[in-house]
């Protein structure tokens, strides 16, 4: 019973993550954005301390349940492990082996240490919902964009408008590599060796794995009752069960259950924990629940230092008259990347985005996607060729789940400076071509453009751009808009710090 409650809990949650970036649409965001504020990095770094606090005190009640129900990342492995068992036709496979801790608190130091020095490019590789994020938007949300265009062009055909078509573009190439090769990793290890990648690597893994060797529920074995058949070992997907000793390391121990049913003698039970005082047979593997000492300071220290950090963080027109090729604009070289209304500064942003790709796969005017800055690898940025982020939108704001962008209203939104338009003389129409443009001025919501004489001497001659910086948010409509290509004539630069106009 405990199996099947956990298995239909995992499968509502991860169905209701990975809608979250195959909407398009923004409507399931107002009813299941929860989910993925509850995930357990991106509350710790948007200090969501109700959050913490409750996946804190579920691990210390019942164990790594949040790996196994809530982590979209974990059910997927338990997805692929599922179907390698059912394809090998081995539902036994597993085999007890000793806990690499070394490894485990290797990765979470340098991730700790990464998130200290700002290098959230590792930080977003590492965290385990964006990880499976990224996987969900750049490979699964293509196919379900075409799958969706294919409805829409299908229920065209029979005069039905309950469809329509969205685009689906490529927004950054390494990113995309980098999803593939996430990837083939977590399936070939989850193919092998189920939850490999939860306790070697995972960081947030090894945080609740320590708290879950204080749970007041915990698997534990009769050994009176136990006939040492091992099945319960070869069924454990996180290689935790010693039959031998009769123990269950339950750092690594993710609650799923499929011990319960594989034993055969009523001897392995999830209940509250009476620690035994029987000893160890072989002292090499007090690991599993001896010498919390030594191990409860790491984790304390390495606590502190996260504590630390993150306080301190915390298908489109191509053709003009269908006669012309309009040739596709090229981004600009930004001294300042441009961050969405809501980030506040370009480091705050940096220093708590997880690189989820949530805010991507929501944007409806194609603004936002991930920067190829090594450093801040997989972290959005915006760039104005497809679109430009109109003031009546502010739905990045409204899902991200780390407070990279904190909640704005389209008020607010409409009056934030995140950067400042540049006019390039060389590329400007008027001056090229000899013709009378203004097509920035006409669209600049703000007014902050103005159309004034080439020639100061001359009222007669052909009108230029004039930028008043003290108006000016940055929105890119002008650049967006710019008929000049494949540079515009006017583009954005980023300010490092948001604030009121």
């Amino acid at each position: 019973m405990l199996r099947k409650i956990r298995v239909t809990l995992a499968i509502l949650f991860f169905a209701a993550v990975t809608l979250l970036f195959l909407d398009f649409t923004g409507t399931i965001h107002a009813w299941l954005g929860w989910v993925a504020k509850i995930q357990f990095l991106p509350a710790l770094l948007a200090l969501n301390t109700g959050v913490v606090i409750a996946l804190v005190l579920l691990t210390l009640l019942f164990g790594r349940v949040y790996c196994s129900v809530i982590c979209p990342l974990g059910v997927f492995q338990d997805v692929v492990s599922w179907l390698s068992a059912r394809r090998r036709k081995k539902k036994y496979r597993f085999t007890y082996s000793r806990p690499l801790t070394w490894l485990r608190w290797t990765v979470l130091v340098l991730f700790v240490a990464a998130m200290l020095a700002g290098v959230g490019s590792f930080v977003a590789l590492l965290d385990p919902y964006s990880a499976y994020g990224r996987m969900a938007s750049n490979l699964l949300a293509p196919l379900y964009g075409w799958g969706n265009n294919a409805l829409a062009w299908m229920a065209e055909r029979m005069d039905s408008y309950a469809f329509y078509d969205t685009t689906v573009w490529l927004r950054s190439l390494p990113t995309f590599i980098i999803a593939i090769v996430t990837l083939v990793v977590i399936v070939v290890l989850a193919w092998r060796g189920g939850r490999t990648y939860c306790n070697t690597v995972c960081p947030v893994g090894t945080v609740l794995g320590f708290l879950s060797r204080f749970a007041l529920f915990r698997v534990s074995i009769d050994a009176d009752k136990c006939k040492e058949c091992g099945l319960c070992a070869r069924k454990c997907k996180a290689s935790c069960i010693d039959v031998k000793n009769h123990t269950v390391d339950h750092s690594r121990c993710v609650d799923c259950m499929d011990c319960l049913d594989a034993c055969r003698h009523d001897a392995i039970h999830y209940k509250v924990y009476k620690p035994s005082t029987a000893p160890v047979a072989d002292g090499k593997d007090k690991g599993s629940d001896g010498g919390v000492d030594s191990s409860r300071r790491t984790f304390l220290t390495v606590t502190a230092a996260v504590a630390a950090s993150t306080a301190l963080k915390a298908q489109e027109k191509k053709v003009d008259g269908g006669l012309a090729v309009i040739e596709d604009k090229v981004a600009p070289k930004r001294a300042t990347p441009i961050v969405p209304p809501g980030a506040l500064s370009a480091r705050h942003f940096a220093q708590h985005c997880t690189g989820c790709q949530l805010c991507v796969s929501v944007c409806p005017n194609e603004v936002l996607r991930p920067s190829t800055d090594l450093l801040k690898l997989m972290q959005p940025e915006m760039s104005y060729e497809r679109g430009y982020c109109r003031l009546e939108c502010n739905r990045c704001s409204e899902v991200c789940p780390a407070g990279a962008i904190k909640p704005i209203s389209v008020a607010d939104k409409s009056s934030t400076q995140i950067g400042h338009a540049v006019w390039i003389k060389k590329n400007c129409v008027p001056l090229t071509d000899g013709v009378e443009c203004g097509n920035c001025a006409r669209h600049c919501p703000t007014g902050a453009i103005q159309m004034v004489p080439s020639n100061p001497a001359d009222p007669s001659s052909v009108k230029i751009p004039v930028v008043n910086d003290e108006r000016c948010i940055g929105c890119g409509a002008c650049e967006n808009l710019c008929p000049a290509r494949p540079f515009s004539a006017i583009y954005v630069e980023g300010c490092e710090t948001h604030h009121l106009v």
